[in-house]
């Protein structure tokens, strides 16, 4: 009888609006969590501006972390499960190693969550949008600058940063490509040193001794130019040997000016951090994507640097 009684006050308190009923907030803004290979580096820092600016124009809320070190494939998982744990709409990742988060995003995908991969990207069966530079054709115009820097004849060397972040490999595949147009050209040697300043210069030290004839030195990202640039300061070779680097930095800028890197390929991280959060609350709204989206590259030197469309991409 009492239970009867206490039912009966409930549901006549429910009706007249004396109980507040809980409901779920409707106007929680969708969360895009987004994991990069790192997050110490200036263009990571670019890349995050830009996705801070869409979120803001789109309505969304972001979260951008990444390693310590790009070579950190154990912390970068980690970091994506610790984010998938905050029950995000969207993930937008760069991965160190596609194949160690590969049957994570399969599930997170299987589970409704959009997966937008960014410069490095996720492998393909796992992406429903990338949103990067194309790596291949960024090699090539690199390739094609050094070919004119060498009047169509020479020796080169490539040091290269990764052999399993794709974008790397793609950085040292359309060089060799482009590359091998040019009968006079040959490629001697290709090291990797992790985009680790200190390794980096060591292989150019050692690559310079093994190859007395060396005439230009290929680098695919910052760390790899600069610390081929330290390496061949360090053995009185900066001059004597051409660097072509790639990406941005305050040392390679220096260096550009003053004529000892002779050139690189930017990227434009501002608008691919913003694409990519783009490209995610399109998804979310059943907008059709491209597959792949192209951020853009361009050849820097000396002369172009200081150029409108080149020195906004230009980051320390």
């Amino acid at each position: 009888m009492k239970r009867n009684v206490l039912v009966f006050v409930l549901v006549v308190a429910l009706l007249t609006g004396l109980v507040a009923v809980p409901v779920m907030a409707n106007d929680e803004k969708p969360y895009i969590a987004m994991i990069a290979l790192g997050y110490g580096h200036q263009f990571w820092q670019a890349v995050r501006m830009g996705a801070e600016q869409a979120a803001e124009e789109f309505g969304v809320r972001i979260t951008f972390e990444g390693p310590e070190d790009e070579t950190m494939v154990d912390r970068q998982v980690d970091m994506l499960k610790t984010a998938l744990a905050n029950k995000p709409q969207a993930i937008a990742m760069a991965a160190i190693d596609t194949e160690s988060v590969a049957g994570i995003l399969q599930e997170a995908k299987a589970e409704g969550i959009v997966v937008v991969g960014f410069d490095a990207g996720v492998g393909d069966a796992e992406s429903d949008a990338k949103v990067s530079t194309d790596s291949v054709e960024a090699g090539r115009l690199a390739a094609e600058n050094a070919a004119r820097l060498l009047n169509n004849e020479g020796k080169i060397g490539i040091i290269g940063h990764s052999q399993t972040t794709i974008d790397a490999v793609q950085r040292v595949i359309g060089f060799q490509e482009k590359i091998a147009e040019f009968p006079g050209i040959q490629i001697v040697d290709i090291q990797y040193g992790e985009g680790d300043h200190l390794r980096s210069a060591e292989i150019a030290k050692t690559m310079t001794l093994a190859h007395a004839d060396i005439d230009l030195i290929y680098t695919s990202n910052e760390g790899s130019c600069v610390g081929a640039y330290i390496g061949l300061r360090e053995v009185g070779k900066i001059r004597d040997i051409m660097l072509v680097g790639f990406d941005s930095s305050a040392a390679m800028k220096d260096g550009i000016r003053t004529g000892e890197i002779v050139g690189a390929i930017t990227q434009d991280p501002v608008g691919m951090g913003y694409k990519t959060v783009e490209a995610a609350v399109k998804l979310l709204n059943g907008e059709q994507v491209d597959s792949f989206i192209d951020t853009g590259c361009y050849w820097y030197d000396a002369s172009n640097m200081d150029a409108d469309h080149i020195a906004p991409l230009l980051y320390d």
